[in-house]
């Protein structure tokens, strides 16, 4: 059983700008029940606190060892892969799945890879700048008329169907024999995008409307690799520098 488990090492929750300490005691707890480690914390209002040692309940190793980080992006710094809990389809978002699906495939892929699952504010959820940061995004279908869930408990709902994925026996359909292009070495390949885009005039940076945002949603339906994304930015680079 303990092999099975293993992959849930390489799994971070990331909880953006989270508004109540108790929020992010609880998470500790839920964590720790399903065998999660890795606690990263963009911008908390309130962190160190007491109150999030009060509900984290005997999970205060998982406080204790939380990242607090400035940005998204930092947070984000080793992961190949990224999902962002989403209550609803957003326009122009990426793929959206249930939280079950969404966590058989963060398992599958934490076993070889540096995994994240990112939840936004408790009022407000992520916005479109974290969303994008997205590899894919994951609902829980709950109540359409009343869908309003905890921050916790949502990070709960997700931890259990982690470690239900990691329990089953299903767990090999997709191929790990390829190494997934890390999230800085992606957004790199964004901002080099971009800049050349602009640099011949396709892209005008007063009038961007949605051509980025599209842009990033094809090459995130692309899952690319890290050689993938070297030949891309050695083809922006030739744009750039024409011989």
């Amino acid at each position: 059983m303990s092999s099975k488990l293993e992959s849930l090492a390489n799994i971070r929750i990331v909880l953006c700008q989270t508004s109540h300490p108790g929020n992010i005691g609880s998470t500790a707890r839920a964590m720790k029940t399903m065998g999660l480690t890795q606690l990263v914390l963009v911008r908390p209002k309130k962190f160190p606190h007491e109150i999030a040692e009060a509900m984290a309940s005997g999970a205060s190793d998982i406080l204790a060892a939380a990242r607090v980080c400035d940005s998204l992006e930092e947070a984000l710094t080793g992961c190949t892969f990224v999902i962002g809990l989403s209550a609803r389809k957003r326009e122009l978002s990426h793929q959206l799945v249930t939280a079950r699906e969404a966590a058989t495939e963060a398992v599958q892929l934490a076993a070889t890879q540096s995994v994240a699952l990112v939840f936004g504010t408790e009022m407000s959820g992520l916005s479109n700048d974290e969303l994008i940061r997205c590899q894919l995004l994951a609902m829980i279908p709950a109540n359409p008329e009343y869908s309003s869930l905890n921050l916790a408990s949502a990070v709960q709902v997700l931890a259990y169907e982690i470690r239900t994925a990691a329990l089953g026996e299903a767990t090999d359909t997709v191929d790990n024999d390829f190494n997934l292009a890390s999230h800085e070495d992606v957004e790199g390949f964004y901002r080099h995008l971009e800049e050349t885009l602009i640099g011949t005039g396709f892209l005008d940076p007063a009038l961007p409307k949605r051509l980025m945002s599209r842009l990033r949603r094809l090459f995130t339906r692309a899952r690319l690799e890290k050689e993938e994304v070297n030949i891309l930015r050695g083809i922006l680079k030739s744009i750039q520098s024409p011989r």
